[in-house]
């Protein structure tokens, strides 16, 4: 009996540290803040799970802001934590780290395994001093994301630092360990997508999740650690809408997060008025990450992010055998069998209304994005060069001339940016854009009624 109570006693707890440490979706008026490198200053992951909750959830306001630096290490984020992320006034605040952490070049020296060990010892130590601040404002919500894996495993040319995926793989342990101490949320994008890669392997020795460099993932990379971080959330299974109609009965047998209003139905057509409460998610076509030619789309290949997270699908029941045609506000949009009708189409796979409506929302937010980016760039030369000269936003000419005479490529990919960025009117334009660009997206991604008619040919 005492060990019956025992065991009950214990399932409860860990029932309760599950709940503490359970990614709830975000709520409405939520300010996150990404904090990270390169691999979140590129902007797209962050920028993806925001597209969602755009399409996904039209009515509430959030707002998603890049904390992004690259090259950065937790200790330069740590010390960058009051002036840069507590400056956008965050609720909620991902920490991502270990790429830069792991090292690079010290992996060509014969005493690989002790600098390892070393980097992976400052960086957890430096981590610490960070958990520290978390708990000095306990309005913030503290979630901990691993870092997207280092891929030492591809068969290619470049990047071959023999011996960092095991350092990678000792922060991320701690990394999990901690925030499990701390009751913090935890969201693990390394082990799954190194899962995808090490499967994809198997039959193409070349495939990468992430890209040329071993380091940074593509546009189809970005999605995937979107697509986990929304997983984390619960958010997968939960379609855009679902609509079942038994068209001899003129019937709505489901409808769900759509409104439907049945305007003709026969054997051989149904006609109804159709309004999802959601829009599809657009996927981009290009690749526009730098030195990586990875499309969005390419995710699609390898992880299931249609069936979790894109299914606007419409069921046709009892309608004679046949060929139909699908349109939507009288245009054609795709020919279905009945059969394939009575099994259900996803929409969102078609260049329907809804979709383009939902891509243009995707073309502001990548404009949104961009000019965040500079904002980006601004920060990267104040934290990571200025800081230690004594200028940190001092926005000088001192501090201009300081900058651009140094002979460093990083530091010089960001110098035409920060050459206007110094001057307040301009980042106080960008920001103002930005808000425009934002008030649009939330103007745009309003569903509306389409009238859906399916024709026998």
């Amino acid at each position: 009996m005492k060990k019956i109570i025992l065991l009950a006693l214990l399932s409860v707890l860990i029932m309760r540290t599950a709940q503490a440490q359970e990614l709830k979706p975000f709520k409405d008026g939520d300010r996150v803040a990404f904090l990270g490198n390169s691999i979140t200053e590129a902007g797209f992951y962050e920028s993806y799970i925001w597209l969602y909750y755009m399409t996904r959830f039209p009515d509430m306001k959030i707002r998603i802001m890049n904390g992004g630096i690259g090259g950065d290490v937790v200790g330069q984020m740590n010390a960058r934590f009051e002036d840069d992320i507590l400056a956008m006034n965050p609720n909620i605040v991902v920490l991502t780290f270990g790429m830069n952490d792991s090292g690079y070049f010290e992996f060509f020296k014969d005493d690989a395994e002790k600098t390892a060990a070393q980097r992976v010892a400052k960086s957890q130590h430096d981590f610490e001093l960070l958990q520290k601040k978390f708990k000095q404002h306990p309005k913030i919500t503290p979630v901990i994301m691993s870092s997207s894996p280092y891929d030492e495993t591809a068969r290619m040319e470049g990047n071959n630092y023999t011996g960092k995926s095991k350092a990678l793989e000792k922060i991320v342990a701690f990394q999990e360990k901690d925030a499990k101490k701390n009751k913090w949320v935890y969201v693990d994008l390394y082990h799954p997508m190194n899962e995808i890669t090490q499967r994809e392997q198997k039959t193409d020795t070349a495939y990468t999740i992430t890209g040329p460099d071993r380091i940074h993932p593509g546009k189809g990379g970005h999605l995937v650690m979107a697509a986990l971080f929304l997983k984390n959330q619960g958010l997968a299974g939960k379609p855009v809408a679902d609509v079942s109609i038994d068209a001899k009965n003129a019937l709505i047998e489901k409808s769900n997060n759509a409104d439907v209003y049945l305007l003709d139905t026969s054997n051989d057509k149904v006609a109804f008025q159709y309004e999802a409460m959601a829009l599809p998610f657009p996927v981009d076509s290009t690749a526009s990450t730098w030195g990586n030619p990875q499309q969005q789309g390419e995710a699609l290949k390898v992880y299931p992010f249609t069936k979790e997270f894109n299914q606007e699908i419409l069921k046709v029941t009892n309608l004679n055998p046949g060929k139909y045609k699908l349109l939507i506000d009288g245009g054609e949009i795709a020919q279905f069998t009945a059969d394939d009708l009575a099994k259900g189409v996803n929409m969102t796979e078609y260049n329907t209304p809804q979709y383009k409506q939902a891509k243009n929302v995707m073309f502001l937010n990548e404009q949104y994005a961009e000019i965040e980016g500079k904002l980006r760039h601004y920060n990267w030369v104040n934290s990571n060069f200025l800081r230690d000269k004594g200028m940190l936003y001092e926005d000088s000419q001192r501090a201009y001339d300081m900058a651009s005479s140094k002979d460093d490529i990083f530091l010089g990919s960001k110098m035409g940016v920060y050459r206007t960025a110094r001057f307040p009117e301009i980042r106080a334009m960008w920001q103002d854009n930005m808000d425009l660009i934002l008030d649009k997206i939330y103007e745009l991604n309003k569903p509306v009624a389409h009238k859906i008619e399916i024709i026998k040919i």
